[in-house]
């Protein structure tokens, strides 16, 4: 038989998102059932408001009561179908929990082979004797510097009595030196540089006087 109708194993399943879209499906429709019958019961109701009591009015409430079954029945099926919804819909969220559960999972294992392949590379003894010589060559390097800085023939101790004397005796140094410097060269002098100061000076001759003049 399977060869001549060919077999229904190759349909795919439908998945708890499709089950739950039929569902929902159904839950509409028989709602749509349930106003109709919630119309068909006003009807019944209004038209009993406006009946003596009797056999009409009888009539009238045998009608309604089957259509209130009906409504009751489709309200116990609507309640299972979302109960039913409701269930699948846990199932479904479980499901999508686990599989980004899963792939998780997977990404952590591959990180983790990753690092040990990495870390593997590592040799921490290497990396500490590369922090001791990091730190001797860095000692040596301020050895040389403080020995490049050094001062020769600075005496290393001077107090304030020792600068006083030195200003005192840089005084009196200076005050004999500035008696032998010109005037014209101390910092105080008034007197004007000569025009030329190593020729001496141009003596100007007295004005004759005119013919007839100042002579007696």
């Amino acid at each position: 038989m399977n060869r001549l109708f060919g077999s229904s194993s190759g349909k795919p399943k439908p998945s708890l998102a499709d089950a739950i879209a039929s569902t929902d499906l159904r839950i509409d429709s028989i709602e749509v059932k349930i106003r109709k019958l919630d119309a068909e019961l006003t009807k019944y109701r209004d038209q009993m408001r406006k009946m003596r009591d009797g056999p009409g009015k009888t009539a009238v409430q045998q009608r309604a009561l089957r259509v209130l079954k009906q409504k009751k029945l489709y309200e116990g099926q609507i309640g299972q179908l979302q109960q039913q919804t409701f269930n699948m819909e846990q199932a479904n969220l479980t499901t999508e929990n686990l599989r980004n559960t899963m792939a998780t999972v997977d990404a952590m294992k591959t990180a983790n082979k990753e690092l040990k392949k990495q870390y593997g590379k590592i040799d921490v003894d290497k990396i500490e004797q590369m922090q001791y010589d990091m730190e001797d060559l860095i000692d040596q390097a301020n050895e040389v510097q403080e020995s490049m800085s050094r001062s020769y023939g600075v005496p290393d101790e001077l107090d304030e009595v020792d600068l006083d004397a030195e200003l005192e005796a840089l005084g009196d140094d200076f005050a004999e030196e500035e008696q032998g410097i010109p005037s014209y060269l101390r910092e105080d002098a008034t007197a004007e540089l000569p025009d030329f100061v190593d020729e001496q000076p141009v003596q100007q001759e007295a004005p004759k006087e005119r013919l007839g003049e100042g002579v007696v």
